[in-house]
């Protein structure tokens, strides 16, 4: 390259090397010269509504693919609302690239206009948090960025732009397209493996973790299926396995079956692939004693500081998943495996605990029956969006995840994930079907964004399930101070006119039998779509009432 560009369209230019597509912002006017780079761009600009939704919309675009996704936004309060989507990505190990608007060189530690030091900001959030000061070295340090966000376990990388660098001119070449690094089992690592399985007489399978890919999750189940191995998913993680697999036996999230951790508290060999075991699926850090599981423990994960960070394996096994599966799935057991039968019984019981015919709740509307209702008419590979509450139990154990890249949830937990992430997921595979699931508290954490699904014609449907509270914490509150309703009551809005108003469909269910009906003239009008299901407060799990967790708090006390 032997012209002069701006930062801002050096920039740009080092994206489409990378082979970025799409991004999403949230525009400034701390990073102009890139907006204006952008105008005759081959990239894909989505403009959104807020910075945390941009940032959630790009990191369901890096869970989905494996490759980062791309956000924008401007300094300040910008970049402190984008926090939300970083943290989601540190914690469930997302490639993410967020360019934060800066101001200023010159202006710099003086508390400027809005002026944050982004290292002390994003420093225990993101995996490398860099500020280019040199329009020379926007290629060296975009393609360092790349490097950083998908190697190893993938997390996000923030990085800052000075206004001023970014219409600076500079003479600089475009660096390489990024490249993935797989690091592979050696055969002495897979024989003492196969020698360990020969030796058990109670192993199962836990999957989890990111760096997967549609052909690892195929040919990891070949494996579990010569083996005939119990497989686990990880909290949010159920994309990894497929539901119809004989092998597969469950997902270790909020409210497990209890008989499968009863299995897996008995085995005597855990396979942990490409997951941390980290609060939630550890069950509190209760399942597997710390820093020595009673369980031999053969964990496989692409980060070596993962491995044995908080749990000492028997095995340590230093894979990328992709690599991992691939080379597992030779693998053959010398003799029939001795656990057939208790695997086929691990099976059951998790059929029976996904079985929502059996299910009643308080109230006209039965949840039970609405996901029943969604396996018989939606596509096996629609793409499940949720954010964090009770409601999201209604898909986690009840809605069979078939395909690869057909979920997206915060195993951090954040509220008002699900719908930027259905944007996220609908503007990257337009013809694949998107629902988001949805509380009433959680819905308004970023429900402007559903303005973003109508200006781009992206028909996401979302079941917004409402009780008119914060139901998780008054869940939690009966069970610690019971009767004692406190900060966790809601009065909502008219959300199938919420829907209308912006330019959506809109419908109103209060009964099972008004949910079909109303699906069915949701997916038909082409439009983003809110089916508002006005939910019995009572109804707070598929198995508890709000007045049973009262009643059993007060007798305990």
């Amino acid at each position: 390259m032997t012209s002069s560009r701006t930062g801002g369209q050096i920039l740009v230019d080092q994206l489409i090397t990378h082979g970025v597509q799409q991004l999403f912002c949230v525009p400034g006017e701390s990073f102009l010269a890139v907006l204006d780079a952008l105008h005759d761009a081959s990239i894909d600009v989505t403009v959104c509504r807020q910075e945390g939704g941009a940032t959630m919309m790009a990191e369901a675009q890096g869970k989905l693919t494996g490759k980062p996704g791309i956000c924008f936004v401007t300094r300040g309060p910008g970049a402190t609302n984008a926090a939300a989507g970083v943290h989601i990505a540190h914690q469930d190990s997302t490639p993410l690239l967020l360019f934060v608007g800066q101001v200023a060189r010159d202006a710099m530690g003086r508390e400027a206009f809005q002026e944050l030091d982004y290292g002390a900001v994003f420093g225990t959030m993101a995996k490398w948090v860099v500020q280019i000061d040199d329009p020379a070295r926007v290629p060296e340090l975009v393609s360092r960025a790349f490097h950083v966000a998908t190697s190893g376990r993938p997390g996000p990388v923030v990085i800052a732009l000075p206004e001023d660098m970014l219409t600076e001119a500079a003479v600089v070449a475009d660096a390489l397209p990024y490249a993935l690094t797989e690091t592979h089992p050696g055969a002495a690592q897979l024989a003492e493996l196969q020698q360990r399985l020969s030796q058990a007489q109670r192993p199962v399978v836990i999957l989890g973790g990111s760096r997967w890919s549609e052909a690892a999750t195929q040919q990891f189940a070949k494996f579990a299926e010569a083996y005939a191995l119990p497989v686990y998913c990880s909290f949010r993680r159920q994309m990894l396995m497929s539901a119809d697999h004989p092998c597969y036996a469950g997902d270790l999230g909020l409210g497990a079956n209890p008989r499968m951790l009863a299995r897996i508290r008995d085995a005597d060999l855990v396979l942990l692939v490409g997951g941390r075991l980290s609060e939630v699926p550890s069950q509190g850090y209760e399942l597997f004693a710390i820093p020595q599981p009673k369980q031999a423990l053969v964990h496989a994960h692409a980060d070596a500081d993962e491995l044995g960070k908080l749990y000492r394996p028997a095995q340590g096994i230093h894979a990328t998943p992709q690599a991992f599966a691939e080379a597992v799935s030779a693998l053959r057991p010398a003799s029939a495996p001795a656990w057939q039968a208790e695997t086929k019984t691990a099976r059951e019981e998790f059929l029976r605990w996904s079985d929502p015919a059996p299910i009643r709740i308080p109230g006209p509307l039965q949840m039970g029956e609405v996901m029943q209702h969604l396996r018989e008419v939606l596509p096996a590979d629609t793409i499940f969006c949720n954010g964090a509450g009770n409601f999201a139990t209604w898909v986690h154990r009840f809605w069979p995840f078939r395909a690869f890249a057909s979920q997206l949830a915060p195993t951090s937990g954040s509220m008002g994930y699900g719908l930027p992430a259905g944007v996220g997921a609908k503007r990257l595979w337009p013809e694949r079907e998107v629902v988001v699931f949805a509380g009433d508290g959680d819905f308004l954490m970023h429900g402007q964004e559903f303005a973003t699904a109508v200006q781009y014609g992206l028909p996401i449907l979302v079941v917004l399930l409402d009780n008119g509270m914060y139901g998780t914490i008054r869940m939690h509150q009966e069970k610690h101070y019971p009767g004692r309703i406190s900060a966790t009551q809601l009065k909502n809005p008219d959300f199938r006119g919420y829907a209308e108003v912006f330019g959506g469909h809109g419908e109103r269910v209060t009964t099972t039998e008004e949910f079909g009906p109303a699906l069915a003239r949701a997916r038909a009008s082409g439009k983003p779509a809110i089916l508002h299901c006005l939910l019995d407060p009572e109804a707070i799990t598929p198995a508890s009432t709000l007045q049973s967790i009262r009643k059993a708090a007060l007798a305990a006390n």
